[in-house]
Order: C-alpha cells, then structure tokens, then sequence
C-alpha cells in the first residue's frame, strides 16, 4: 500500500539500455530519402590506435555540389576513399544512392564504385598513353563496345569538354596545358556516366584563372549531366563558389554542414575563423546559387 503499481513503474522508467541501443541501430540503418545520393551515418575509421574518422554524419544530395573543406591531416583523403569504396570503415553506416554499402561483397563494392566518376588531382593521366586512349580506358576496361562506339564516344566527350578531339585526342598528356589534363580528367571520369562525380583537390596547384575555369567546369558538368557533385578541397574561394553545401571536418569531425555563408556566419567559431583565415574576400565571390549558367555553356 502507498507504493506505485508495477505498471506505474513501469511507465515511467526509461526503456532498458538494450532498447535504446536496438532503437539507435534502427534510427542509423533507415533508408535516406530519395533525393540523397550520398549518405553517412556515424561513420569511424582507424589504422590499429589511431582514430581518424570520429563519427561523420554527412548527406549529400542528387544534383548539388557537396565540398568537404579541412585543412591537412582532418581526414578529408580518408573520407574519400570510404566514400568510393577504396577503404572500408571501421564502423557506421554508407548509402550510396539509396543502397546500404558498408557491409556488402568485394564484388558487389565493385560494382557500387561505378556508380562514382573520380576526377583526381593533377588528372592523374597515365602518361605512357595518349589522351585518346587515357579517355578510352574506362570503357575498354568495363564495356564490350566496339572500337568504333569506343571512339565516337571518346571524341564526343572531349568535344563536349571543349577541346578539339582531332589536335587533343592524339596528343600525350604531357603536353597539355594543366587546364587541359583536368578537362581530360573529366571526360574519363564521366565515360561510363556515373550519377556522382568525385573531384580530389580539383583547384591545387593552379593559378587563380584556370582555378575559375575549372569551378565554372564542376558547375556545367553538374547542370549539363544532371551529377551529383562531391568535392574535397582546401579552396576557401572554390568552395563558396560552387558549393550548395560546404561540410568543414576537424580532426576527424564534422565541425560545421551547410551552405557556405552559413558556416561564416553560423554558431561553430571554429569554422567562421577558418575561412576568415583563409584570407579569401567572401563577399565579392559569385555563388552557384546565385544564378543558373547555361547548361550548354561548356560546349563550344
């Protein structure tokens, strides 16, 4: 007498740990929502001691450009590399347009990583072969296409990219300008017309011009194909540029998600003085949002 009922109790005491777990694992397994193509949830990664990747969360939408910004050693490359399938993570979970691809088959994986056009720094074109044929490679290695659909498609891609297949295609990459390997980059990367395009520090090494040309590039590629558009860059000035969603990772965090301006002028001091360090005049930058190139812009 006096004492609660054991169905008062009950009710008022929080579920067992258990629950609360299963509850968690069920919140982090459900399945994104049609429009993101690109999702992470509480994703980790370490080398034996080491932890690099401490619980990312990160959603990157179809047909929107996602740069993840970070300075040296905040986990960016690892990132990637989980991302397209060249790593596994030690825990958490990836979707990759709507499929769960943390646990699935090394064949399988295989299968997902074409679904990503990778577009790597410095082009990372085999030099020993000509642009035709750097070009080529992903569908003589994927496809049974004859010669002949090999070509067609090979020269309609550089053709698209603004270069003149009959000067570029026979050429080596060696000589070529650094503006022109990024565009032969890019016509490999989008030979097998993945829905994702990876961009690994599109902009280092060039000078502020052919940095401009090679944003103005990412944004056309995202309109003229309709990609998904995943970007790692410590371009301060890029990033605003052409991201409709900036994700700024310290030490293996996510310090701050969303639009560009709002991390300069959201809560994370961390991430305002960031890009104030970064020296970069904000305020006079175009924004991709701002206005819609012409899709057909990058087709002379």
């Amino acid at each position: 007498p006096g004492h609660a009922s054991g169905g008062d109790r009950n009710a008022r005491q929080p579920p067992p740990p258990e629950d609360r777990e299963v509850t968690l694992i069920h919140d982090a397994a459900r399945k994104p929502m049609p429009d993101e193509m690109v999702v992470l949830r509480d994703l980790r990664k370490s080398f034996g001691e080491q932890q690099i990747l401490k619980g990312i969360n990160l959603v990157a939408r179809k047909n929107e450009t996602t740069v993840i910004i970070g300075g040296s050693g905040a986990g960016k490359t690892t990132l990637l590399r989980i991302i397209v399938g060249l790593e596994r993570a030690t825990s958490g979970h990836i979707f990759v347009d709507g499929e769960e691809v943390t646990k699935v088959s090394e064949r399988e994986l295989n299968r997902v990583r074409m679904k990503f056009g990778m577009v790597y720094q410095y082009a990372a074109l085999l030099d020993s072969i000509s642009v035709f044929d750097n070009v080529a490679f992903p569908l003589v290695e994927h496809t049974k296409l004859s010669k002949k659909e090999v070509s067609e498609r090979v020269m309609h891609k550089l053709e698209i990219l603004g270069l003149d297949p009959k000067v570029v295609a026979p050429k080596f990459p060696s000589q070529l300008s650094g503006g022109m390997r990024k565009r032969v980059g890019l016509a490999r990367a989008l030979m097998l017309e993945p829905p994702i395009l990876v961009y690994d520090e599109p902009t280092s090494g060039l000078d502020p011009l052919t940095s401009r040309l090679v944003d103005d590039l990412i944004e056309q590629m995202r309109q003229r194909f309709g990609v998904t558009s995943l970007v790692i860059s410590h371009d301060i000035a890029s990033c605003f540029r052409i991201a409709h969603q900036a994700i700024l990772v310290i030490q293996g965090r996510v310090e701050a998600a969303g639009p560009p301006d709002a991390l300069l002028n959201g809560p994370s001091e961390v991430a305002r003085e960031f890009i104030r360090n970064s020296a970069v005049d904000t305020e006079n930058l175009d924004r991709v949002t701002d206005h819609k190139a012409s899709p057909d812009a990058v087709k002379k």
